[in-house]
């Protein structure tokens, strides 16, 4: 075992000593833990601190509009004739007494799919009296409500009025939420119908979804195989067809990972740009909350209400023009045989419709995993360890376990992994310049089946997180845009994920491109 094991052993020891935490049989499920972590632990210590960009990189303001006319701006008004949520709102506008009809179809489909574990809670009556107060308020002001109708699911990890926050965990639920989410409160004006709160991952700190008090989630497109996480839940109600919209959150891929998984889409904004009020925090600095929709257009039009813009959607046209950032240094290997054809195949239907593929090196982004560690472990035992000290019973094991390492993160590993943030950012924010967006898989991997461990990459056995998370987390560190659609099917028949990624406040011109590659894919 490496001298940092060791040294950390010893530091383990010390610092429990001096704790208020119990400290005796835990202490070998800790090391064995760390052990599982050793590769990052390792790149952290030996990451080099660069002081000389200061302490924290100022966000990037948005940039211009470097894309052809198709593409540019921040989106066009809603179209009459929009497909999906957009028409399930129209039908409902023009029909009010059979508003509730969508969401009524979403519950009884729900029910009848009860073994996908995609719910935690379902009711009838929030989407029924929602949509009998929809209707009035059409009749009686005629409102835009551009959502009319249109039924949804939220993650359980965010507050929703008259359901039960459980964040997905152990011990007794708490009485239900008497407000919204400010992200759910916008979609319920905008007309649209909670039917009910999603599984997940416990506490959302982790990537399989599989839920020791709730079930495993189960993944739509395929049994015995992981949904992802943490919101996989959210990404198997959409898969299955039960709902077209729901809404996840994403600390290190936990939108876009399961919508990789489920074949659906996944799209996780600019930090910030919709309010985290309401939501239950992981890593502070790194969460996200984004939709999770049936389409690139779904997503667009749920992420200008969420982020509450005036309501919006997509502009599909030719990618003549579009330099797209390919960064083959870090993203593009390891990868499984076939997600690199169905990518590849993907990039080149991008080139044929005039898309410029543009090589670029991305520097530094190989610390992610290391930068991504230190961050989050610190903050979420932070935020949780209160919940850690006086009812450590009531969480599962690899939660527990996770939030009882984070205890013996030194200040300095978290602080130097900030300082690494901001130089990545810089870093982006530079090559961001000669590109307009990045093009690269979601996974490494096909979606793994349930309850794995580690898997091969061409021969090489690979960390199952390493493979999962190692494409996504650069866009929680940086705060960049970041989407994921489906691309083809690997060996097994299973979704690929293409991840498409922006500059920091361009999010609506990786919505743009993201529904041109998406009419692509589909013809």
């Amino acid at each position: 075992m490496t001298d940092l094991y060791e040294r950390f052993s010893r530091a383990v020891d010390a610092l429990a000593r001096l704790g208020d935490y119990p400290y005796g049989e835990r202490r070998q499920a800790w090391l064995d833990r760390l052990r599982v972590n050793l590769p990052e632990l390792e790149a952290l210590d030996a990451l080099a601190p660069e002081t000389e960009l200061g302490y924290l990189a100022p966000p990037p303001a948005a940039p211009g509009d470097k894309l052809p006319a198709a593409q540019a701006g921040r989106g066009i008004a809603v179209s009459r004739h929009a497909p999906g949520i957009a028409a399930i709102a129209r039908e409902a506008r023009d029909a009010p007494e059979r508003a509730a009809e969508p969401a009524k179809a979403a519950l009884a489909a729900a029910r009848q799919q009860a073994g996908l574990n995609a719910f935690i809670t379902l009711s009838d009556t929030p989407a029924l009296d929602g949509a009998a107060a929809a209707a009035a308020r059409k009749l009686r002001e005629g409102a835009a409500m551009p959502l009319m109708g249109v039924p949804f699911a939220v993650k359980d990890l965010m507050q929703v009025a008259g359901f039960s926050q459980t964040n997905g965990s152990g011990g007794l639920k708490p009485p239900p939420a008497l407000r919204d989410a400010l992200a759910v409160a916008r979609l319920r004006e905008a007309g649209a119908l909670v039917v009910g709160t999603t599984n997940l991952h416990e506490l959302a700190y982790g990537i399989t979804s599989e839920n020791p008090h709730y079930g495993w989630v189960g993944n739509p497109r395929a049994a015995g195989y992981t949904a992802g996480g943490s919101s996989g839940g959210s990404a198997a109600a959409v898969a299955a067809g039960i709902v077209r919209l729901a809404i996840g959150t994403d600390t290190a891929g936990s939108i876009r990972i399961p919508a990789a998984c489920c074949g659906v889409v996944g799209f996780k904004p600019t930090f910030d740009a919709i309010s985290r009020d309401g939501a239950q925090a992981l890593g502070a600095s790194l969460d996200h909350i984004g939709p999770i929709a049936a389409s690139v257009a779904d997503a667009a039009l749920a992420y200008s209400i969420m982020a509450g813009q005036a309501e919006r959607t997509v502009s599909v046209g030719a990618l003549r023009g579009l330099r797209v950032g390919v960064p083959r240094n870090y993203f593009y290997a390891p990868l499984a045989e076939d997600v690199a054809h169905a990518v590849d195949q993907a990039l080149a239907r991008m080139q044929a419709d005039g898309a410029v593929l543009v090589p670029i090196d991305l520097p530094g982004v190989e610390h992610s995993a290391a930068l991504q560690f230190a961050t989050l472990c610190s903050e979420a035992t932070d935020i949780h360890w209160r919940r850690l000290v006086d009812q450590p019973e009531t969480l599962g094991a690899d939660v527990r376990v996770r939030l009882e390492i984070g205890q013996f993160f030194p200040a300095t590993w978290y602080a130097r992994a900030q300082r690494g943030r901001a130089v990545l950012a810089h870093r982006f924010e530079q090559a961001m310049q000669a590109v307009d967006v990045l093009v690269t898989p979601t996974l490494r991997i096909e979606p793994p089946r349930s309850g794995g461990g580690a898997v091969e990459i061409g021969g090489q056995e690979v960390p199952l997180h390493t493979a999962v998370t190692g494409l996504t987390m650069p866009f929680n560190l940086t705060g960049m845009p970041a989407l994921t659609l489906p691309c083809g099917s690997g060996a097994n028949g299973l979704p690929i994920g293409l991840q498409i990624a922006g500059a920091r406040g361009a999010d609506w011109r990786v919505l743009n491109a993201a529904a041109r590659v998406e009419a692509l894919l589909a013809a």
